[in-house]
């Protein structure tokens, strides 16, 4: 194995083993035991991610990264703003049912615990999050709605507004408050958004 071999073999390992320890221990996760699981000594932790915070914020970086990804592919580009809404609630809806959904929610609630305990963790995860999120801004940018283009500005509003939306349609799912949410509830709220948020007249 090249160095770089192993240099990312550990990034995953603690990746892996972080997302474990962080989602069930929070801001009390120890970085000993993130190691001892990843096989590795706390010092590759700070090698690789600079601090415990680091190593947080590349979590969810990671977490992320592929969800867009998925979403980039389950919305194509032919689809006009509301089909694309549409498209991305079901998809959205479909991952409440998977074998990670409570594993998801429970590291959601641990992250927002550990940024207020930690407002320089906070800003960094936020950080984190909106450059993830640019994807979905460009993903509804350029979108036809209402006989004009859909603007960034627009995009962003609208992204803003669809993660409040899924995030809370989400946890009742998960906990059993919401039964009534089905797939074509999360598209019918997500569509009524949409013609709400991009109802501006910066409608290209």
């Amino acid at each position: 194995m090249t160095r770089a071999e192993a240099r990312e073999r550990n990034r995953r390992a603690l990746l892996d083993a972080a997302f474990q320890v962080v989602s069930r221990d929070g801001y009390r996760a120890r970085l000993e035991e993130i190691a001892e699981r990843a096989d590795v000594t706390t010092g590759a932790i700070y090698s690789l991610f600079g601090s415990k915070n680091g190593l947080v914020v590349a979590l969810v970086a990671d977490y992320l990264r592929p969800y867009y990804e998925e979403i980039e592919r389950v919305v194509p580009a032919g689809l006009d703003l509301l089909e694309a809404v549409d498209a991305f609630a079901r998809h959205y809806r479909r991952g409440c049912d998977g074998p990670d959904a409570l594993p998801r929610l429970s590291l959601q609630i641990t992250l927002l615990d550990m940024a207020l305990h930690d407002p320089d963790l906070g800003a960094r995860l936020a950080t984190s999050v909106r450059s993830q999120e640019s994807h979905l801004i460009a993903l509804f940018t350029g979108r036809s709605h209402s006989g004009g283009t859909v603007t960034a500005s627009q995009a962003q509003r609208l992204t803003t507004a669809l993660r409040a939306l899924f995030v809370g349609l989400t946890q009742g799912v998960t906990l059993g408050l919401a039964p009534e949410a089905d797939e074509q509830f999360f598209a019918d709220s997500a569509r009524a958004l949409a013609s709400g948020v991009t109802g501006g007249t910066d409608v290209g």
